[in-house]
């Protein structure tokens, strides 16, 4: 086994009281309290997540857009200075290698976030169609990430920068100076739904920032939030997890990223994709909610209402805003309309649950 990773800030998680745990090679705080209390946190007031083990890549010079437009689904060609894209890397077989986040700082001038278990594979994949001499740095183990999310968020950070943060729209980003550390990426996107920024700092100064936020939001109560809660907020939302509910076995048509595959550019495995995209897809990625009570866990079968296995669930849980169990899976195109009756097959059980709309909350 690999040796686990340990994010800049390990030692002060610890102190926290943190329970750490391996996740994507990394020791990773996965609660402090408990998920639910963090989870409310985020949804009512203000978290932080210090995801520091995503993976961050420079591609500069006058052929990085075309090697992104080359590699990615989405069209990196409409973004304007200071927005980010979400978009994945398609695989030659139809599946996926990574889902990852584009931000266009400048022209000829772009940062990729990607998945922390992915930094190598993706690393090695985008390289191999590196044949115009774009200048690509993997500056991962140099930058910490905090993912400060919440309806409180804003007004927390506000206090540490002189950029305007309301000003800043959903999928757009500023550089500049923030809670006294140069060159920082204040982002606003996130993987929870109840708003709030990502914060790029470097190593050196995360320790320094990272105490600030804390005492920003001391008078909103702001608390660390693990990865279990990462895991319910996501998962309310309908966002997928790669590896979990997208991965290399999976078409980013039938997970429901057509919006981010753009048929209006070559990139990889395109035409098959498009050919997928005009003959449909045989089976879909659905969010649903339990009806009988029970939770969902990955790999567990769903049913149809008759009892025929019409797919798996990829990723499950309870919802602690709903208080029942919900799911995302992959089931048979005539069974993917939203009200259609199912069957998860909790412990030798058949539940009843229903497919339901995105997000789940």
């Amino acid at each position: 086994m690999d040796e686990v990773k340990r994010i800049p800030l390990n030692t002060v998680h610890e102190k926290l009281g943190a329970k750490m745990v391996p996740f994507a090679g990394f020791n990773m705080p996965v609660r402090y309290s408990s998920d639910i209390e963090e989870h409310m946190a985020v949804r009512e007031n203000v978290g932080v997540f210090d995801v520091s083990h995503m993976g961050e890549f420079t591609l500069k010079g006058p052929n990085a857009l075309n090697l992104i437009q080359r590699v990615t689904s989405n069209d990196a060609s409409k973004l304007i200075d200071g927005q980010a894209q979400y978009s994945c890397l398609p695989d030659k077989e139809g599946g996926i290698v990574d889902d990852l986040i584009v931000y266009k700082i400048k022209d000829n001038d772009y940062l990729l976030v990607v998945n922390a278990g992915n930094i190598d594979k993706d690393w090695n994949w985008i390289s191999q169609f590196n044949t115009d001499g774009v200048d690509m740095k993997d500056i991962s183990s140099d930058i910490c990430l905090f993912a400060v999310q919440g309806p409180k968020a804003v007004g927390v950070l506000q206090k540490l920068t002189k950029t305007d943060l309301s000003a800043i729209k959903y999928y757009h980003f500023a550089i500049g100076e923030f809670a006294g550390a140069n060159d920082v990426v204040m982002s606003n996107t996130g993987y929870t739904g109840s708003g709030g920024f990502e914060i790029y700092v470097h190593k050196n100064n995360a320790e320094k920032v990272w105490n600030a936020i804390f005492d920003a939001g001391k008078d909103v109560n702001i608390k660390p939030i693990g990865l279990g809660a990462r895991d319910t907020l996501r998962l309310e939302k309908g966002f997928c997890l790669y590896g979990n509910d997208i991965d290399h076995t999976t078409s980013p048509l039938e997970a429901g990223l057509g919006w981010i595959t753009k048929f209006t550019k070559e990139f990889t495995n395109s035409e098959n994709l498009k050919k997928q995209k005009e003959e449909g897809v045989t089976r879909k990625l659905v969010g649903f909610k339990m009806v009988d009570k029970g939770i969902p866990r990955h790999d567990y079968e769903i049913k149809s209402a008759s009892g025929d296995v019409i797919g798996k669930v990829t990723s499950g849980t309870i919802s602690p805003m709903l208080g029942i169990g919900i799911g995302l899976g992959y089931v048979t195109i005539d069974h993917a309309k939203a009200e259609t009756e199912i069957l998860i097959s909790v412990r030798n059980k058949d539940l009843k649950a229903v497919v339901s709309k995105l997000p789940l909350v």
